[in-house]
């Protein structure tokens, strides 16, 4: 799934491993949501709007992603 958090991450100068630290998950869990490849629990999806002050939907671009699911129906 698209999202933000590469982008965030580096606007707000953190390395992946203070943002792991800061949410309390591994660099490793923060290396896949960055790629993509995992998709997170409500909770750290929201742990992590937070820190960046901004809103799950707009962290996980919900609207670009459920564009292009519907597209690919």
């Amino acid at each position: 799934m698209k999202n933000r958090i590469k982008e965030l991450r580096k606007e707000n100068g953190l390395t992946q491993l203070q943002l792991a630290d800061a949410v309390g998950v591994s660099t490793r869990t923060i290396i896949s949501l960055e790629k993509g490849q995992y998709n997170p629990s409500i909770m750290l999806a929201y742990k992590i709007a937070r820190l960046f002050n901004t809103t799950i939907e707009e962290l996980y671009c919900l609207e670009a992603n459920l564009e292009n699911e519907m597209e690919n129906l």
